[in-house]
């Protein structure tokens, strides 16, 4: 079952008031999904760029410099 939730507040440390961002839920793992304000001062990917999370355990994907989307465990 897939959990939708449009408020999720700063659980991964970034701006959620945008109404662009949303949280997915599948069983025990989230995905979470927004616009990306961060400046990068390096050269990123123009299609797709990967990096570890700032917590253990989440993952970040860059998609076309303007969408990220992280994947993490979620909280019970």
């Amino acid at each position: 079952m897939t959990h939708l939730d449009l408020t999720s507040g700063a659980r991964f440390g970034l701006e959620s008031s945008s109404p662009s961002s949303f949280s997915l839920r599948f069983g025990r793992r989230e995905m979470f999904v927004c616009r990306d304000s961060y400046v990068r001062r390096y050269r990123v990917n123009p299609v797709i760029e990967c990096s570890a999370g700032l917590q253990a355990g989440h993952l970040e994907i860059l998609l076309f410099r303007r969408w990220l989307v992280v994947l993490s465990k979620a909280r019970a």
